[in-house]
């Protein structure tokens, strides 16, 4: 066996490796920005995910999440009683309830939480050139539509 080989099979295992441990800590760091929210990880998720896609229904957040709708109107109750979100009826549908985030509540309580790690994330990422953060970018997209695909597929 050629040693450019064997190194790409030690580079190839480490890289597992690190892709697992870069999973377990970024739940491990949801986890604790959650708690300091007052929030489960979960209910941390969809608040993200609301703050993306405000406007949004509820059932808009189970297509995001997965989730069911029964378990999404949890999370609504949730957010809702400690001040994150707050459901508002559609001005063109009153069946339809929008959920949308308390911005001022968000921005006080999260910012504080999330903006040393992303001021440390912009520091290190000053360190690549264009071409190796296109690599990066790259990559990470694939691995993230990797992830999207085997979620569904276990969800179905």
């Amino acid at each position: 066996m050629s040693s450019e080989k064997f190194n790409k099979e030690q580079l190839l295992g480490t890289l597992m490796i690190e892709l697992r441990n870069h999973s377990t800590l970024t739940i491990m760091f949801h986890q604790v920005i959650a708690s300091q929210l007052g929030l489960n990880p979960t209910d941390h998720k969809c608040l993200e995910m609301i703050l993306k896609n405000e406007p949004v229904t509820a059932g808009r957040i189970a297509e995001f999440t997965g989730l069911t709708t029964g378990a999404v109107t949890g999370v609504i109750d949730r957010l809702e009683k400690v001040g994150f979100v707050n459901r508002q009826q559609d001005p063109n549908d009153r069946r339809r309830i929008i959920i949308q985030v308390n911005k001022q509540k968000a921005e006080e309580s999260i910012h504080p939480l999330l903006d040393p790690f992303a001021e440390q994330i912009s520091n290190l990422l000053a360190n690549y050139n264009a071409e190796q953060l296109e690599f990066l970018t790259k990559f990470f997209n694939e691995v993230n539509e990797v992830l999207d695909k085997e979620t569904k597929k276990l969800h179905d």
